[in-house]
């Protein structure tokens, strides 16, 4: 059987925070607790969206986004703030990772992002993340701007890599 995709509703916050804490952490990934519950309770409450691949009950990857402008400094002049989106978490199952799952959760969320208004989105990685890298590229993503960031990067260079990516 394929992946199947869909949006995440507010029963699957505790799927969601299980394959976040389980296959999220590596050395490249900023996952602070509170961070992560805050994300799932903007799900549950409808104030961020998840969409997921799962396949025979297992979730193989999960992306959660939002109407937010991250990076202001980084938005197109003729974009609007509310029409900016933010991906917030991105994370795909160890035992799955390479199949292009992530990018195409990526390309859903845009696609999602849009038709709730946004023209404009952004992602934050560290900059030496490589498949973190390549999976924004596929997606049509761009590099934007990279800056040391040490309170939120621990391992490597400590910086962070902002990309970004105009809507249809």
């Amino acid at each position: 059987m394929s992946w199947q995709y869909r949006l995440a509703g507010a029963g699957d916050v505790d799927a969601l925070r299980t394959l976040i804490t389980e296959h999220g952490p590596n050395p490249w990934n900023w996952l602070p607790a509170d961070g992560v519950e805050r994300s799932l309770r903007q799900v549950a409450a409808g104030e961020a969206w998840a969409a997921l691949f799962e396949r025979d009950g297992l979730l193989g990857a999960a992306i959660l986004y939002r109407l937010h402008d991250a990076f202001p400094q980084h938005r197109p002049a003729d974009v609007a703030a509310d029409a900016a989106g933010y991906i917030m978490e991105a994370v795909v199952r160890r035992d799955q990772a390479g199949q292009g799952l992530g990018s195409l959760l990526l390309r859903q969320a845009c696609e999602d992002l849009a038709a709730r208004g946004a023209r404009w989105v952004t992602a934050d990685r560290h900059e030496e993340n490589a498949a973190s890298g390549g999976m924004m590229r596929k997606a049509g993503f761009i590099e934007l701007a990279c800056f040391d960031d040490w309170e939120r990067r621990a391992s490597g260079s400590r910086r962070s890599t902002v990309c970004g990516r105009l809507l249809d």
